[in-house]
């Protein structure tokens, strides 16, 4: 009998001896890959032998289906490349993220999340440490977790072949990111999704089908060593004059398969000269019943598996082509297309544009990131998206012209209404407006990275209130104005309907970009400040609410300090209307 190959992943026992001649191989069952804390070692072991990543690698080179599969959808993942919504209104942020995060190395960490479950990022700091200057890609192969301290990776350990590990080697460690001392300049940021009943390390997300992947390799391996070794295993031959040395039997083995082997040796004659019938070697054909149904049926049973592993919807849209045909089915392909970018490719951007904009923010850049998809636009679902930004993340294309502005006038209005609404508040009847007049007191400028941590809750107290009174603005006057700006009008509106809003609402519109438009270079500015913009003729109303106060009782100020209100404290400009500034509101180097 031919030998019998067994690849190195699965565990062989001992064999059970019936005869002289022969014996059985048993296999073992698959395991699941641990994480394990071995006593001596600093770091974690991943898989059996320490090795899960590297029999990822082997599979993605063995099996066709799978490596087409890893192939087609990191490519759908990257799309092409990187871009941002708001690259023309923060130029310099972009300018600076572009130069951290390269595109080369943003393709490399997208198909290492993908192949191998995880994928490894190198920031590099600057000397000093407050700021990062790249994001390298990192082979997550070559990494091993060091053992949690109070529950925190601290480190991650490098060897080149983790594989080829002996005694005495001495990886090298790697702080992880936010881990590292002041002087070191390089970290390990490791992104990997949640899986439960893993920790340290996550197996990929196709680890499901890595048995059917084995099986396409095995498949492909016994095809073309039958085809190589050309008599195995159609023909048992059989010497009947007795069994001759073990070193015999070896010398006639090699010299059959030299002289018939092969296929170059295919269609052969094989002429025998005996003494007799009796010694005559007999040949005997070895019959697989429908053995080429069997083996498609494995072949076509993997590649159906191994898809849905990495959950294809279609094989189409990885340019393979099934059964159902192309030219006929153009709409079940968008359908297809849709769901794969919904429920595969977006989970897979939003992981990783989570760790981009960690790592980005740093250097105190927020940048609204997407991946340029490769979807086709027709494709692409455009019926209920409402505003320019959602429709650039979608289809990838900036909207530069006026028509296309104009096409989105309405809906971005009505957005943002909605959103100011959202911040605004009625005082309900257990308050009554006590005083009100135009703030003068000073303040400290507009803090963007402080206004990051305002809670959205228009409703809550304000840093402002005290126990009896409540500090609420309203945007003065209701002119009504067919020339207003979209934001004035919209301010107009809440306060013909008695609507307020505190200091902080005020300061969350500023910081989400609202009416910035009408900012310098479409920049964030304070609208505590600086209201509708250059020129505007609104100002802030400054009210002040006391709970159960009857009608006609006058509070002096004294008596509302000693009450607990303390004196409310702005920015200077807050009750002047730009149009009264110096310039018009101007930005000091836009005058005109």
């Amino acid at each position: 009998m031919g030998k019998i190959n067994i690849k190195k992943n699965y565990s062989v026992s001992k064999p059970k001896t019936y005869t002289k001649n022969f014996s059985v191989v048993e296999l073992s069952t698959y395991q699941m890959p641990k994480a394990v804390e071995r006593k001596g070692d600093n770091w974690v072991t991943w898989g059996e032998d320490n090795n899960y990543f590297g029999r990822l690698i082997d599979l993605n080179l063995g099996s066709p289906t799978n490596s087409r599969c890893i192939k087609g959808i990191s490519d759908m993942i990257y799309g092409r490349g990187l871009a941002c919504t708001d690259s023309d209104d923060k130029p310099v942020e972009w300018a600076e993220a572009q130069l951290i995060l390269k595109p080369k190395d943003v393709k490399r960490i997208v198909n290492d999340r993908k192949e191998l479950g995880m994928a490894a990022i190198q920031v590099v700091y600057s000397k000093t440490k407050k700021t990062v200057l790249k994001a390298l890609h990192f082979p997550i192969e070559t990494l091993r977790a060091e053992k949690a301290t109070d529950g925190i990776i601290k480190a991650w350990y490098y060897h080149p072949n983790w594989a080829e590990y002996k005694n005495g080697d001495k990886p090298k460690r790697i702080p992880a990111f936010g881990q590292g001392g002041k002087k070191e300049t390089s970290e390990i940021f490791v992104s990997k999704p949640y899986q439960s009943g893993f920790w340290y390390y996550t197996p990929s997300d196709y680890h499901g089908c890595l048995q059917y992947c084995d099986l396409e390799v095995e498949v492909s391996n016994y095809h073309i060593n039958n085809i190589k070794n050309g008599l195995q295993p159609s023909l048992f031959i059989n010497f009947n004059n007795g069994i001759p040395p073990e070193e015999t039997q070896e010398l006639m083995e090699a010299k059959i398969n030299d002289k018939f082997g092969g296929t170059n040796n295919a269609g052969r004659t094989i002429i025998a000269f005996n003494e007799d019938k009796d010694s005559s070697a007999t040949i005997d054909p070895i019959h697989l019943p429908d053995a080429h149904a069997q083996y498609q049926f494995l072949a076509d049973e993997s590649r159906e598996k191994i898809m849905l592993g990495h959950g294809i919807v279609s094989p189409i849209l990885l340019g393979i082509k099934d059964n159902t045909g192309f030219g006929n089915n153009a709409e079940e392909l968008r359908t297809a297309s849709i769901l794969m970018d919904n429920y595969v490719i977006r989970p897979f951007q939003t992981d990783l544009l989570d760790d981009f904009c960690e790592i980005l923010s740093i250097n105190g850049i927020y940048l609204n990131l997407y991946f340029v998809t490769l979807q086709p636009i027709e494709f692409t679902e455009l019926e209920n998206i409402s505003t320019k930004i959602k429709r650039e993340e979608e289809t990838g294309e900036k909207l530069s012209s006026q028509t296309e502005l104009e096409d989105f006038k309405d809906n971005e209005g009505d957005d943002l209404l909605s959103q100011l609404e959202g911040l605004g508040e009625v005082i309900s009847d257990e308050w009554e407006l006590i005083h009100s007049e135009e703030v003068s007191d000073a303040e400290k400028d507009f803090n963007l990275t402080e206004l990051a941590n305002i809670e959205n809750k228009p409703n809550a107290k304000s840093s402002q209130d005290s126990d009896v009174y409540k500090v609420r603005y309203a945007y003065s006057p209701v002119r009504q104005s067919t020339n207003s700006r979209k934001f004035c009008q919209s301010m107009e509106t809440f306060t013909s309907r008695n609507m307020v809003f505190r200091k902080e609402d005020i300061n969350i519109m500023s910081f989400k970009g609202v009416n910035k438009e009408l900012g310098h270079n479409k920049q964030n500015y304070s609208l505590l400040k600086f209201k509708g913009g250059k020129n505007c003729k609104h100002s802030w109303e400054l009210r002040v609410y006391k709970k159960k106060v009857s009608k006609g009782n006058e509070v002096s100020e004294a008596s509302a300090i000693k009450d607990g209100l303390e004196a409310p404290k702005n920015p200077s400009e807050t009750p002047i209307r730009p149009y009264d500034m110096p310039d018009r509101g101007a930005y000091p180097t836009n005058k005109k």
